[in-house]
């Protein structure tokens, strides 16, 4: 991985298909490490192309990034392959599940780093228990072995292709009720019983290798008054420690309602930053300009994106010339009925 100049601490958002001046202007600042792109910056894949193109022309060391797991949650949708939910690949038999996860997690990423994109931010790693429609089929499954096996899968395809993995929402979003855009959820559990269950897919996942982790906004009042990420003890004393996890933790959005009671934006950031996040999304430009400002006042750095930024890129049009390209894409929109 290339070693760049980038100790940022902030992955921002942007308004529309094109940057405005405001965002040249933030995009320039050393506090900002990069991008988290949405579907309102999609408009066709020219457009994605030049609006990364433009992005690169003002600071070639930035992280550009995108939801882009399958299902609902696909930023980027006509001109791309349409992919599964993550839940969708346990239907077929085992030969066929090796097929359909391993090349879809290629596929997703070779078309983003066909458009100059760097990351990913996936795979979920938590276990649908049936008790939240936010995890519902995002997840690989029911049980610790099918998510195991399935997200393994996945991003041997995603390495293959030469993109980094962030596994996501640790120690796991799926035994809560409640939506962590809209409140805080509580998970009454045991350390003990977490880690039987919804930790298990993280600790193997650690153990193969994944670049970076986003944890949950959720409180575990068993284990620390604190969300996870806000948490020393989760992202010190069980992530570092005891999980020997070495990649870089990357912040949940600090704008979700989850987040929110820690108090204002700064606040939030501090405290995140302190427990041992090392990136930060904060998709408000209010927010974005007030944690900048306390950058600027206190001297803080982060750690930057180095290690999640891609070797090399290709182009879509070389993209679309590989037979292995069309072959995977065939046989998704023959397993699917996607395009």
């Amino acid at each position: 991985m290339p070693t760049g100049q980038n100790r940022g601490v902030l992955l921002i958002d942007l308004e529309g298909v094109q940057l405005t001046a405001e965002e040249h202007q933030l995009l320039a600042l050393p506090g900002v490490a990069g991008i988290v792109l949405f579907s309102r910056n999609y408009q066709s894949l020219e457009q994605l192309i030049a609006l990364v193109r433009s992005v690169r022309n003002v600071r070639r060391d930035l992280l550009i990034c995108v939801d882009q797991e399958g299902g609902r949650v696909q930023r980027f949708k006509d001109g791309f392959t349409r992919l599964p939910p993550a839940q969708a690949y346990g239907a077929f038999d085992p030969d066929q599940q090796y097929q359909m996860a391993y090349q879809s997690g290629w596929l997703m990423a070779s078309e983003l780093l066909a458009c100059g994109i760097d990351l990913c931010l996936g795979p979920v790693l938590d276990i649908d228990h049936g008790k939240t429609p936010i995890v519902g089929d995002r997840a690989f499954g029911r049980s610790i072995e099918q998510v195991n096996h399935l997200a393994s899968l996945w991003i041997d395809g995603v390495h293959e292709a030469g993109m980094s993995v962030v596994i996501k929402h640790f120690p796991g979003h799926g035994n809560v009720d409640a939506d962590s855009h809209v409140s805080l959820p509580l998970d009454d559990r045991t350390f003990a019983e977490i880690c039987q269950s919804d930790l298990e897919p993280f600790r193997l996942m650690i153990q193969k290798g994944v670049e970076a982790l986003m944890p949950a906004h959720i409180l575990f009042p068993a284990i620390d008054r604190h969300p996870v990420g806000y948490s020393s003890e989760w992202l010190q004393g069980v992530l570092r420690n005891q999980l020997s996890f070495e990649g870089l933790v990357i912040s949940d959005c600090l704008s979700m309602e989850g987040a929110a009671k820690t108090g204002s934006y700064p606040a939030r950031a501090r405290a995140a930053l302190d427990a041992g996040c090392d990136l930060l999304i904060i998709c408000n430009r209010q927010g974005v300009r007030e944690v900048l400002a306390e950058i600027d006042g206190s001297g803080l750095q982060g750690v930057g994106p180095d290690g999640l930024m891609p070797d090399s890129y290709t182009d879509w049009a070389s993209l679309e010339q590989s037979e292995r390209y069309r072959k995977a894409r065939r046989m998704l929109t023959e397993a699917f009925g996607t395009g």
